[in-house]
Protein backbone atom coordinates (compact mmCIF):
# COMPACT_ATOMS: atom_id res chain seq x y z
CA UNK A 1 0.00 0.00 0.00
CA UNK A 2 1.34 3.25 -0.64
CA UNK A 3 2.61 5.18 2.26
CA UNK A 4 0.45 8.47 1.70
CA UNK A 5 -2.96 6.52 1.63
CA UNK A 6 -4.28 6.19 4.92
CA UNK A 7 -7.52 4.03 5.28
CA UNK A 8 -9.86 4.29 7.87
CA UNK A 9 -10.33 1.29 10.27
CA UNK A 10 -14.52 1.96 10.51
CA UNK A 11 -17.32 3.77 9.29
CA UNK A 12 -17.98 7.19 10.34
CA UNK A 13 -20.86 6.58 12.31
CA UNK A 14 -23.11 3.08 13.20
CA UNK A 15 -25.73 2.34 10.34
CA UNK A 16 -23.69 2.70 8.10
CA UNK A 17 -23.87 -0.86 5.76
CA UNK A 18 -21.85 0.23 2.61
CA UNK A 19 -18.81 1.18 1.03
CA UNK A 20 -17.37 2.52 -2.29
CA UNK A 21 -13.52 1.95 -1.86
CA UNK A 22 -11.48 3.46 -5.09
CA UNK A 23 -8.02 2.27 -5.71
CA UNK A 24 -6.73 5.15 -4.69
CA UNK A 25 -8.02 5.02 -1.13
CA UNK A 26 -10.83 6.67 -1.13
CA UNK A 27 -13.52 5.59 0.64
CA UNK A 28 -17.19 6.58 0.10
CA UNK A 29 -19.75 5.12 3.07
CA UNK A 30 -23.49 4.70 2.77
CA UNK A 31 -26.76 2.25 2.94
CA UNK A 32 -26.43 -0.93 0.97
CA UNK A 33 -29.24 -1.91 -0.95
CA UNK A 34 -30.43 -4.69 -3.66
CA UNK A 35 -27.82 -7.99 -3.07
CA UNK A 36 -25.01 -8.53 0.05
CA UNK A 37 -21.54 -8.90 -0.48
CA UNK A 38 -18.80 -7.33 -2.95
CA UNK A 39 -17.80 -6.41 -6.80
CA UNK A 40 -14.89 -5.52 -8.47
CA UNK A 41 -14.89 -3.51 -11.54
CA UNK A 42 -14.50 0.16 -12.86
CA UNK A 43 -16.47 3.39 -11.74
CA UNK A 44 -18.54 5.43 -13.98
CA UNK A 45 -21.63 7.71 -14.32
CA UNK A 46 -24.01 8.11 -16.30
CA UNK A 47 -26.55 11.15 -17.00
CA UNK A 48 -29.71 9.70 -18.17
CA UNK A 49 -32.39 10.60 -16.00
CA UNK A 50 -34.80 7.21 -16.93
CA UNK A 51 -34.10 4.03 -17.78
CA UNK A 52 -32.37 2.66 -15.31
CA UNK A 53 -33.34 -1.38 -15.61
CA UNK A 54 -32.07 -0.80 -19.44
CA UNK A 55 -28.83 0.37 -18.11
CA UNK A 56 -28.05 -2.13 -16.07
CA UNK A 57 -29.06 -4.90 -17.85
CA UNK A 58 -26.96 -3.40 -21.03
CA UNK A 59 -24.28 -5.93 -21.78
CA UNK A 60 -21.97 -3.11 -22.42
CA UNK A 61 -21.71 -2.03 -18.91
CA UNK A 62 -20.09 -5.54 -18.13
CA UNK A 63 -17.16 -4.79 -15.47
CA UNK A 64 -18.72 -1.53 -14.12
CA UNK A 65 -20.07 0.17 -11.11
CA UNK A 66 -22.66 3.01 -12.86
CA UNK A 67 -23.00 6.02 -10.61
CA UNK A 68 -26.33 7.70 -11.42
CA UNK A 69 -26.32 11.36 -11.26
CA UNK A 70 -29.91 11.91 -11.32
CA UNK A 71 -30.53 11.51 -7.68
CA UNK A 72 -33.75 9.89 -7.49
CA UNK A 73 -34.15 6.03 -8.78
CA UNK A 74 -36.75 3.21 -8.00
CA UNK A 75 -39.91 5.56 -8.74
CA UNK A 76 -40.81 3.28 -11.81
CA UNK A 77 -40.24 0.18 -10.32
CA UNK A 78 -38.91 -2.81 -12.13
CA UNK A 79 -41.05 -5.24 -14.81
CA UNK A 80 -40.21 -7.86 -17.00
CA UNK A 81 -39.97 -5.82 -20.26
CA UNK A 82 -37.74 -2.91 -19.77
CA UNK A 83 -34.56 -5.56 -19.88
CA UNK A 84 -31.81 -5.34 -22.91
CA UNK A 85 -30.79 -8.88 -21.55
CA UNK A 86 -31.64 -11.65 -19.52
CA UNK A 87 -29.18 -10.87 -16.83
CA UNK A 88 -27.72 -7.79 -15.60
CA UNK A 89 -24.06 -6.95 -16.80
CA UNK A 90 -23.27 -4.14 -14.49
CA UNK A 91 -21.50 -5.24 -11.37
CA UNK A 92 -23.42 -2.35 -9.10
CA UNK A 93 -24.87 1.16 -8.66
CA UNK A 94 -24.24 4.05 -6.97
CA UNK A 95 -27.33 6.22 -5.84
CA UNK A 96 -27.77 9.42 -4.21
CA UNK A 97 -30.86 9.01 -2.33
CA UNK A 98 -32.63 5.55 -0.66
CA UNK A 99 -34.28 3.88 -3.73
CA UNK A 100 -37.71 5.56 -3.69
CA UNK A 101 -41.15 3.51 -3.52
CA UNK A 102 -42.83 2.55 -6.92
CA UNK A 103 -44.89 4.70 -8.62
CA UNK A 104 -46.01 3.31 -12.11
CA UNK A 105 -48.49 0.95 -13.44
CA UNK A 106 -46.28 -1.31 -14.93
CA UNK A 107 -44.50 -1.68 -12.40
CA UNK A 108 -44.39 -5.55 -11.03
CA UNK A 109 -41.74 -5.35 -8.25
CA UNK A 110 -39.79 -3.00 -5.97
CA UNK A 111 -36.30 -1.91 -7.93
CA UNK A 112 -34.60 -2.86 -4.65
CA UNK A 113 -35.81 -6.61 -4.63
CA UNK A 114 -35.33 -6.90 -8.75
CA UNK A 115 -31.27 -5.65 -7.57
CA UNK A 116 -31.47 -8.52 -5.38
CA UNK A 117 -32.79 -11.35 -7.83
CA UNK A 118 -30.04 -10.26 -10.10
CA UNK A 119 -26.98 -10.07 -7.70
CA UNK A 120 -26.82 -6.19 -8.04
CA UNK A 121 -25.09 -4.28 -5.05
CA UNK A 122 -26.40 -0.64 -4.66
CA UNK A 123 -24.75 1.60 -2.21
CA UNK A 124 -27.29 4.76 -1.47
CA UNK A 125 -26.49 8.04 0.13
CA UNK A 126 -23.44 8.75 -1.99
CA UNK A 127 -22.71 12.39 -2.47
CA UNK A 128 -22.93 11.37 -6.29
CA UNK A 129 -21.85 14.68 -7.95
CA UNK A 130 -18.68 14.52 -5.40
CA UNK A 131 -18.37 11.02 -7.19
CA UNK A 132 -18.54 12.45 -10.78
CA UNK A 133 -16.41 15.48 -10.43
CA UNK A 134 -13.84 12.58 -9.22
CA UNK A 135 -14.19 10.64 -12.45
CA UNK A 136 -14.54 13.75 -14.47
CA UNK A 137 -11.22 15.31 -12.89
CA UNK A 138 -9.46 11.61 -12.24
CA UNK A 139 -10.57 9.64 -15.06
CA UNK A 140 -12.88 6.53 -14.47
CA UNK A 141 -11.20 4.58 -11.08
CA UNK A 142 -11.19 1.42 -10.54
CA UNK A 143 -13.38 0.52 -7.41
CA UNK A 144 -15.00 -1.99 -4.92
CA UNK A 145 -18.67 -1.69 -3.55
CA UNK A 146 -19.74 -3.80 -1.10
CA UNK A 147 -22.98 -4.31 0.95
CA UNK A 148 -22.32 -5.80 4.48
CA UNK A 149 -25.58 -5.55 6.79
CA UNK A 150 -23.66 -5.80 10.02
CA UNK A 151 -21.69 -2.91 8.96
CA UNK A 152 -18.56 -4.86 9.53
CA UNK A 153 -15.85 -3.99 6.29
CA UNK A 154 -12.61 -5.29 5.84
CA UNK A 155 -11.76 -1.05 4.30
CA UNK A 156 -7.77 -2.40 3.64
CA UNK A 157 -9.00 -5.89 1.78
CA UNK A 158 -11.14 -4.27 -0.66
CA UNK A 159 -8.34 -1.39 -0.82
CA UNK A 160 -5.86 -4.00 -2.10
CA UNK A 161 -9.01 -5.82 -4.55
CA UNK A 162 -9.72 -2.67 -5.71
CA UNK A 163 -5.64 -1.86 -6.61
CA UNK A 164 -5.43 -5.49 -8.02
CA UNK A 165 -8.16 -5.22 -10.38
CA UNK A 166 -6.62 -4.86 -13.96
CA UNK A 167 -8.84 -2.67 -15.87
CA UNK A 168 -10.64 -2.33 -19.12
CA UNK A 169 -7.80 -1.67 -21.37
CA UNK A 170 -6.03 -5.29 -22.75
CA UNK A 171 -9.81 -6.48 -21.36
CA UNK A 172 -12.10 -8.79 -24.09
CA UNK A 173 -15.14 -9.41 -22.27
CA UNK A 174 -17.59 -9.49 -25.44
CA UNK A 175 -17.04 -13.35 -24.91
CA UNK A 176 -18.69 -12.70 -21.59
CA UNK A 177 -21.60 -11.69 -22.43
CA UNK A 178 -22.01 -13.06 -26.60
CA UNK A 179 -24.27 -15.74 -27.03
CA UNK A 180 -22.88 -19.37 -26.84
CA UNK A 181 -25.68 -20.22 -29.64
CA UNK A 182 -27.11 -19.10 -32.38
CA UNK A 183 -30.69 -17.98 -32.55
CA UNK A 184 -33.71 -16.41 -34.19
CA UNK A 185 -35.18 -13.37 -33.42
CA UNK A 186 -38.62 -11.49 -34.84
CA UNK A 187 -39.93 -9.48 -31.46
CA UNK A 188 -40.45 -5.68 -32.63
CA UNK A 189 -40.45 -2.65 -30.67
CA UNK A 190 -42.73 -2.19 -28.01
CA UNK A 191 -45.43 0.11 -27.79
CA UNK A 192 -48.01 1.00 -25.34
CA UNK A 193 -51.43 -0.39 -26.64
CA UNK A 194 -49.84 -3.35 -27.82
CA UNK A 195 -46.73 -4.36 -25.59
CA UNK A 196 -43.95 -6.28 -27.90
CA UNK A 197 -44.90 -7.44 -31.52
CA UNK A 198 -43.59 -9.66 -34.22
CA UNK A 199 -42.47 -9.68 -38.07
CA UNK A 200 -44.71 -12.19 -39.87
CA UNK A 201 -43.44 -11.01 -43.00
CA UNK A 202 -39.79 -10.41 -43.10
CA UNK A 203 -38.10 -8.45 -46.50
CA UNK A 204 -34.55 -9.23 -45.32
CA UNK A 205 -32.20 -11.19 -43.68
CA UNK A 206 -29.79 -10.03 -41.18
CA UNK A 207 -27.31 -11.63 -39.61
CA UNK A 208 -26.19 -10.12 -35.97
CA UNK A 209 -22.58 -11.07 -34.57
CA UNK A 210 -23.47 -10.40 -30.78
CA UNK A 211 -20.71 -8.89 -28.86
CA UNK A 212 -23.10 -7.63 -26.56
CA UNK A 213 -26.16 -6.98 -28.08
CA UNK A 214 -29.07 -5.19 -26.91
CA UNK A 215 -32.63 -6.95 -27.23
CA UNK A 216 -33.88 -3.01 -28.61
CA UNK A 217 -31.30 -3.33 -31.57
CA UNK A 218 -32.71 -6.54 -32.54
CA UNK A 219 -36.37 -5.50 -32.23
CA UNK A 220 -35.19 -2.33 -34.03
CA UNK A 221 -33.99 -4.35 -37.10
CA UNK A 222 -36.92 -6.87 -36.77
CA UNK A 223 -39.28 -3.37 -36.80
CA UNK A 224 -37.39 -2.67 -40.16
CA UNK A 225 -38.61 -5.62 -41.77
CA UNK A 226 -35.96 -8.08 -41.00
CA UNK A 227 -35.45 -11.58 -39.94
CA UNK A 228 -32.53 -11.40 -37.89
CA UNK A 229 -30.36 -14.34 -37.00
CA UNK A 230 -27.90 -13.93 -34.21
CA UNK A 231 -24.74 -15.53 -34.13
CA UNK A 232 -21.67 -15.59 -31.14
CA UNK A 233 -19.23 -13.38 -31.12
CA UNK A 234 -16.39 -15.56 -32.20
CA UNK A 235 -18.53 -16.80 -34.91
CA UNK A 236 -16.43 -17.50 -38.03
CA UNK A 237 -16.81 -15.58 -42.06
CA UNK A 238 -17.45 -18.97 -42.97
CA UNK A 239 -20.19 -19.70 -40.36
CA UNK A 240 -21.79 -16.41 -41.22
CA UNK A 241 -22.24 -16.58 -44.55
CA UNK A 242 -23.44 -20.32 -44.24
CA UNK A 243 -26.97 -18.50 -43.28
CA UNK A 244 -27.06 -16.46 -46.54
CA UNK A 245 -27.50 -13.00 -44.97
CA UNK A 246 -28.46 -10.18 -47.05
CA UNK A 247 -26.92 -7.29 -44.63
CA UNK A 248 -24.45 -7.78 -41.69
CA UNK A 249 -25.05 -6.03 -38.61
CA UNK A 250 -22.12 -5.50 -36.16
CA UNK A 251 -23.53 -5.54 -32.43
CA UNK A 252 -22.35 -2.91 -29.10
CA UNK A 253 -20.54 -4.27 -26.26
CA UNK A 254 -18.23 -3.95 -23.20
CA UNK A 255 -14.31 -4.07 -22.94
CA UNK A 256 -11.94 -2.79 -25.18
CA UNK A 257 -12.27 -2.97 -28.94
CA UNK A 258 -8.76 -3.96 -29.53
CA UNK A 259 -8.80 -7.18 -27.13
CA UNK A 260 -11.93 -8.05 -28.71
CA UNK A 261 -10.60 -7.58 -32.37
CA UNK A 262 -7.81 -10.18 -31.76
CA UNK A 263 -10.33 -12.64 -32.93
CA UNK A 264 -13.24 -10.33 -34.49
CA UNK A 265 -10.98 -7.94 -36.53
CA UNK A 266 -10.25 -10.96 -39.49
CA UNK A 267 -13.87 -11.83 -39.52
CA UNK A 268 -14.94 -8.51 -40.34
CA UNK A 269 -12.21 -7.38 -42.95
CA UNK A 270 -13.71 -11.28 -44.44
CA UNK A 271 -17.57 -9.84 -44.19
CA UNK A 272 -16.44 -6.47 -45.84
CA UNK A 273 -14.99 -8.32 -48.99
CA UNK A 274 -18.66 -10.17 -49.11
CA UNK A 275 -19.85 -6.74 -50.90
CA UNK A 276 -22.54 -7.26 -48.35
CA UNK A 277 -24.36 -3.87 -46.31
CA UNK A 278 -22.81 -3.55 -43.47
CA UNK A 279 -24.16 -1.76 -40.23
CA UNK A 280 -21.92 -1.22 -36.66
CA UNK A 281 -23.23 0.46 -33.35
CA UNK A 282 -20.98 0.90 -30.49
CA UNK A 283 -18.30 -1.72 -30.37
CA UNK A 284 -19.05 -2.53 -33.53
CA UNK A 285 -18.23 0.45 -34.92
CA UNK A 286 -15.04 0.53 -33.36
CA UNK A 287 -14.05 -3.13 -34.34
CA UNK A 288 -15.22 -1.95 -37.72
CA UNK A 289 -12.46 1.03 -37.76
CA UNK A 290 -9.33 -1.40 -36.69
CA UNK A 291 -10.75 -3.44 -39.89
CA UNK A 292 -10.34 -1.05 -41.86
CA UNK A 293 -6.85 -0.21 -40.14
CA UNK A 294 -7.77 2.70 -37.54
CA UNK A 295 -7.13 2.26 -33.67
CA UNK A 296 -8.77 2.97 -30.62
CA UNK A 297 -7.64 4.71 -27.50
CA UNK A 298 -9.34 4.40 -24.22
CA UNK A 299 -10.64 7.76 -22.98
CA UNK A 300 -10.87 9.69 -19.92
CA UNK A 301 -13.89 9.25 -18.39
CA UNK A 302 -16.19 8.08 -21.67
CA UNK A 303 -19.33 8.73 -22.40
CA UNK A 304 -22.35 7.79 -20.64
CA UNK A 305 -26.24 9.40 -20.79
CA UNK A 306 -29.01 9.94 -22.98
CA UNK A 307 -28.14 13.34 -23.62
CA UNK A 308 -24.89 13.87 -26.06
CA UNK A 309 -25.38 15.76 -28.88
CA UNK A 310 -23.83 14.49 -32.15
CA UNK A 311 -23.43 16.16 -35.53
CA UNK A 312 -24.08 14.83 -39.23
CA UNK A 313 -21.28 16.47 -40.83
CA UNK A 314 -22.87 15.53 -44.07
CA UNK A 315 -26.28 16.97 -43.58
CA UNK A 316 -25.52 19.18 -40.65
CA UNK A 317 -28.13 18.07 -38.31
CA UNK A 318 -27.42 17.89 -34.59
CA UNK A 319 -29.35 14.69 -33.03
CA UNK A 320 -29.57 13.85 -29.01
CA UNK A 321 -28.33 10.59 -28.48
CA UNK A 322 -28.11 7.63 -26.13
CA UNK A 323 -24.11 7.07 -25.71
CA UNK A 324 -22.38 4.18 -23.86
CA UNK A 325 -18.72 3.49 -24.11
CA UNK A 326 -15.25 4.00 -22.72
CA UNK A 327 -12.97 3.72 -25.90
CA UNK A 328 -12.94 6.14 -29.14
CA UNK A 329 -11.66 5.74 -32.62
CA UNK A 330 -8.52 7.80 -32.95
CA UNK A 331 -9.29 10.31 -35.88
CA UNK A 332 -6.17 10.49 -36.80
CA UNK A 333 -5.39 6.65 -37.66
CA UNK A 334 -8.18 6.20 -40.57
CA UNK A 335 -7.51 5.73 -43.80
CA UNK A 336 -8.72 7.90 -46.71
CA UNK A 337 -11.03 5.10 -47.74
CA UNK A 338 -13.10 6.21 -44.87
CA UNK A 339 -14.99 8.87 -43.83
CA UNK A 340 -16.01 10.59 -40.79
CA UNK A 341 -19.67 11.36 -40.64
CA UNK A 342 -20.95 12.04 -37.22
CA UNK A 343 -18.59 13.93 -34.21
CA UNK A 344 -19.42 14.48 -30.41
CA UNK A 345 -20.32 18.02 -29.76
CA UNK A 346 -18.79 17.42 -26.49
CA UNK A 347 -15.38 16.73 -27.40
CA UNK A 348 -15.10 16.10 -31.02
CA UNK A 349 -14.51 12.42 -30.71
CA UNK A 350 -15.41 10.09 -33.85
CA UNK A 351 -19.13 9.42 -33.78
CA UNK A 352 -19.54 7.87 -37.07
CA UNK A 353 -18.09 6.54 -40.02
CA UNK A 354 -18.45 5.65 -43.96
CA UNK A 355 -16.51 3.39 -46.22
CA UNK A 356 -15.97 5.06 -49.57
CA UNK A 357 -17.70 3.13 -52.56
CA UNK A 358 -19.52 0.14 -50.06
CA UNK A 359 -22.47 0.10 -47.95
CA UNK A 360 -20.66 0.03 -44.87
CA UNK A 361 -21.48 2.44 -42.10
CA UNK A 362 -21.52 2.59 -38.27
CA UNK A 363 -21.83 5.30 -35.44
CA UNK A 364 -20.29 5.27 -31.96
CA UNK A 365 -23.70 6.18 -30.24
CA UNK A 366 -27.36 3.97 -29.68
CA UNK A 367 -29.96 4.86 -32.54
CA UNK A 368 -31.84 1.88 -30.35
CA UNK A 369 -31.52 3.99 -27.31
CA UNK A 370 -33.14 1.96 -24.14
CA UNK A 371 -33.03 4.59 -22.89
CA UNK A 372 -32.72 7.81 -24.28
CA UNK A 373 -33.94 9.86 -27.55
CA UNK A 374 -34.69 7.78 -30.69
CA UNK A 375 -33.04 10.92 -32.73
CA UNK A 376 -30.65 8.85 -34.42
CA UNK A 377 -33.62 5.59 -35.45
CA UNK A 378 -33.10 6.26 -39.17
CA UNK A 379 -30.08 4.56 -39.06
CA UNK A 380 -31.82 1.46 -39.01
CA UNK A 381 -33.96 2.71 -41.96
CA UNK A 382 -30.90 3.72 -43.68
CA UNK A 383 -29.22 0.41 -42.89
CA UNK A 384 -32.35 -1.70 -44.38
CA UNK A 385 -32.77 0.72 -47.25
CA UNK A 386 -28.95 -0.48 -48.33
CA UNK A 387 -30.03 -4.00 -48.04
CA UNK A 388 -32.80 -3.71 -50.36
CA UNK A 389 -30.97 -1.55 -52.83
CA UNK A 390 -28.49 -4.77 -52.85
CA UNK A 391 -31.03 -7.12 -53.14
Amino acid sequence: MPENVILPDAPPHRGITAALVLHDGTVYWGYGAGATGSAVGEVCFNTAMTGYQEILTDPSYAAQIVTFTFPHVGNVGANFEDVEAQNAAARGLVLRERITEPSSFRAVSHLNDWLASHNLIAITGVDTRRLTRRIRLGGAPNGVICHAPDGNFDIRALYEQARAWPGLEGMDLAKDVSCTQTYSWDQTRWSLEGGYGRQEAPVAHIVAVDYGLKHNIARSLATEGARVTVVPATATAEEIMAHKPDGIFLSNGPGDPAATGEYAVPVIKDLIDTGLPIFGICLGHQMLALAMGGTTLKMHQGHRGANHPVKDLRTGKVEITSMNHGFTVDAGSLPASVDITHVSLFDGTVCGLAVKDKPIFSVQHHPEASPGPQDSHYLFTRFMDMVAKRA
